[in-house]
């Protein structure tokens, strides 16, 4: 196994060699494809690769889909199943690129992974499971052997990625909870995350993931204001530098951020709720304000 531990905008890459078979576990963002095929193409050296596969279809998990595919034709594609058809018609806004306002360059699905089936992957056989919470589609993967676990987003070192259906008003807290259990139920000896470092103290990171799930379902407001930055943080990331008249027009026209104003932060106006979440940002020493430009850090 080799491990590409990528930094924000992009998920982390697992590349399984082994046999006759390579594998890559998630594609990273669009914006950083190049460097992911650079990674994979050193690794393989003269061998294709033969499968990708994604946890999950967040635009940081699969953008680099469309570059692998154009350069590995042959290579088979296998996704959650959950948005298979949203594929297949390119439907952007069940992908969630359009709401979040997040780039993803279209790609092709040849098959799906089934949460309780198995795929032997480069020499051996991993199980799939259902990992909703963070995303209801999301699938984590498991080898009993070795007990290594790719957690996708849910569960990192230190925390989980956002629970994207809170924003849009459905069920995600009580399923982030039921994963953990899942995790913890699999007794995994080696987590493979996607964010963050690969870590071996299972049991203190459920501890921290539970704390910090409880935070949030005692004061969704907690979550609501943590997305609305997670969200602005990312797009920063991607441009680098704008103005802010023009941020807060791509804000107000991001479908997430407008129901995360409306369902928790009705009581300021939205230019006056996004430049108070900038100025958090600022505080972060995540961005700076640089007379009417945003610049990232």
């Amino acid at each position: 196994m080799r491990f590409f531990e990528r930094g924000w905008l992009s998920s982390n890459n697992l590349l399984l060699m082994g046999g006759d078979e390579t594998v890559l576990i998630d594609s990273g963002y669009t914006t950083h494809s190049a460097q992911t095929l650079s990674l994979v193409q050193h690794a393989l050296g003269e061998r294709p690769l033969n499968r990708l596969l994604n946890t999950h279809l967040h635009s940081d998990h699969c953008g680099g889909n469309s570059v692998l595919q154009a350069a590995w034709p042959a290579m088979q594609t296998l996704i959650p199943p959950g948005l298979a058809d949203a594929v297949r018609s390119w439907n952007t806004v069940d992908l969630t690129y359009e709401p979040t306002g997040q780039t993803c360059p279209r790609f092709r699905v040849d098959g799906v992974l089934l949460p309780g089936s198995s795929h032997h992957l480069a020499g051996r056989t991993w199980t799939v499971h259902a990992a909703p919470g963070h995303d209801p589609h999301s699938v984590i993967l498991f080898e009993p052997s070795s007990r290594v676990l790719l957690s996708a987003d849910a569960l990192w070192e230190h925390g989980f990625g956002v629970v994207f259906p809170e924003i849009v008003g459905e069920s995600g807290f009580k399923e982030i909870g039921e994963t953990l259990s899942l995790i913890e139920s699999l007794d995994p000896a080696v987590i493979v995350p996607g964010h963050g470092a690969v870590f071996t103290d299972v049991a203190s990171a459920l501890v921290r993931a539970r704390e910090r799930l409880a935070v949030f379902q005692q004061q969704p407001v907690k979550h609501a204001s943590h997305a609305a930055k997670v969200l602005l943080k990312f797009k920063l990331l991607e441009l680098q530098r704008i103005s802010l008249g023009d941020f807060t027009q791509w804000s107000a026209d991001s479908a997430y951020l407008r129901n995360l104003h409306e369902s928790h932060f009705t009581q300021e106006e939205f230019a006056a709720w996004i430049d108070r979440l900038l100025d958090d940002l600022v505080r972060a020493k995540v961005m700076q304000r640089m007379g009417p430009e945003l610049i990232n850090l």
